[in-house]
């Protein structure tokens, strides 16, 4: 094993391990742009718009032995061909707008209103909701290029535009058998877990570093304030949850002012208009221009989101297992199926290396001070918390006993008061008497 040194190399090498910065990316203007539930759509019917205007101008200079293989019919085919598509495609397009009120009904009262934002996020949703729109809008914009003989003596059929409507179509469909499959699969609560698992589990992976050989006890520098020390606060301009720092950007901007900027707030913590978020210990003092930088480093939604936020995958979690042991639903199975997708994550954070509230910068001086998630506070509410709701279950006080007894066959040391605590807990639990510990 590799041992750590206590020179300038073993502080760096363990400020890498235990102090670096967050590998998130930040979500760019771009993914702004395209986050909302209407952008595919309304990006859909503007283009579909100002095809339906260019392409019959783009035909009038065409040949006929151009357009060999394309819609043949005359003006009245194409008014019927073109009608029937517009008409049909809204109905289906209500059709779907209905499917999908039903399912985020379904989805918030069965599972959990926190993953709504998940389904309508989804690029098949989307995108379905998008092509039925645009064909519609095409149809309706073409169809006034087609003329008769007997309203005008150059007749005109954009034949080339019906047979885009018409491949359109055979898009629709395509689409709309997605869309069902997808909605299928959303309504079973199997695939709903599992894919929460999956993203909590990707997320964690990337925030919380699997302990290697190297992994020595050192966690790198570390800071406090003296008494006395100048220093000023950025609160918050905005209410909802934090669910981004960007902490490369404030790093940078220590860096810039000799300064040393603490985050007082966690990542998924609610916070309130003027609450204090952000505190900077330095000899300057804020003026508007850094207040502004410092508060674009943090980002505020009324949602929590799965991005920084490792503790929102088991909210989601905990909230489908506490709703499946309601009275109202009584559904103990599902519960047990978020049990153990839990056990399955908390299996690797138990073994993790957990970051430190201490970013240095390159040359070892801390820059910025946060409150990382630890997964002792994790595991040790959502054991609490579904237990409390399960307590009566035959099921369920079983599972979080076996995951427990798991848990502490790889746990690190600062885990095991945690999975301690724990087993006191359950070992209350009548369901439980008479039961020999494992391990």
């Amino acid at each position: 094993m590799t041992t750590h040194d206590e020179g300038s190399e073993g502080t760096s090498q363990s400020f890498r391990i235990r102090g670096s910065v967050p590998d998130i990316p930040r979500e760019t203007r771009w993914d702004q742009l395209w986050r909302p539930f209407w952008a595919i759509p309304a990006v859909s019917v503007a283009a579909a718009l100002v095809l339906g205007f260019l392409m019959p101008t783009w035909e009038r200079g065409l040949s006929e032995p151009a357009l060999e293989f394309v819609f043949e019919g005359g003006p009245d085919a194409a008014r019927e061909v073109l009608g029937t598509i517009s008409s049909s495609t809204i109905s289906v397009t209500g059709l779907i707008f209905s499917i999908t009120l039903v399912v985020l009904q379904l989805v918030s009262s069965q599972f959990s209103p926190r993953m709504l934002n998940g389904f309508l996020r989804n690029r098949i949703v989307q995108a379905t909701l998008g092509i039925f729109l645009g064909t519609f809008v095409f149809s309706l914009t073409v169809i006034r290029y087609v003329w008769s003989d007997e309203e005008d003596i150059t007749g005109f059929v954009p034949r080339a535009s019906v047979s885009v409507a018409f491949l359109l179509v055979l898009g629709c469909l395509g689409f709309f058998l997605a869309f069902i499959r997808l909605i299928t699969s959303s309504m079973q609560v199997a695939n709903a877990i599992s894919e929460i698992g999956e993203e909590t589990m990707q997320l964690a992976e990337r925030l919380y570093p699997a302990r290697g050989q190297d992994a020595g006890p050192v966690q790198g520098p570390g800071w406090s304030p003296r008494p006395g020390d100048p220093r000023e606060e950025a609160r918050a301009d905005s209410h909802g949850s934090l669910v981004w720092v960007d902490y490369k950007k404030l790093v940078a901007w220590a860096v810039e002012n000799d300064a040393v900027v603490t985050v007082d707030r966690q990542v998924g913590d609610f916070l309130v208009d003027g609450q204090p978020l952000l505190r900077v210990w330095w000899d300057g003092e804020l003026d508007d221009g850094d207040r502004r930088s410092l508060r674009s480093t943090v980002e505020v939604r009324t949602e929590r989101e799965l991005q920084q936020d490792v503790a929102f995958g088991f909210r989601q979690l905990v909230d489908i297992a506490d709703r499946a042991l309601s009275p109202g639903i009584n559904d103990p199975a599902t519960a047990a199926q978020c049990v153990q997708e839990i056990h399955r994550i908390f299996r690797y954070l138990v073994t993790v290396v957990e970051p430190s509230p201490y970013i240095a910068d390159d040359d070892g001086r801390v820059r910025v001070v946060h409150q990382p998630q630890r997964v002792a506070d994790m595991l040790d509410e959502v054991i609490r918390e579904i237990h409390f709701y399960g307590s009566e279950s035959a099921l369920i006080p079983a599972l979080l006993s076996d995951m427990v007894e798991d848990l502490a066959t790889v746990a690190t040391d600062s885990i095991r008061p945690t999975l301690d605590r724990a087993r006191g807990l359950l070992d209350e639990d009548p369901v439980l008497e008479g039961k020999s510990p494992q391990g």
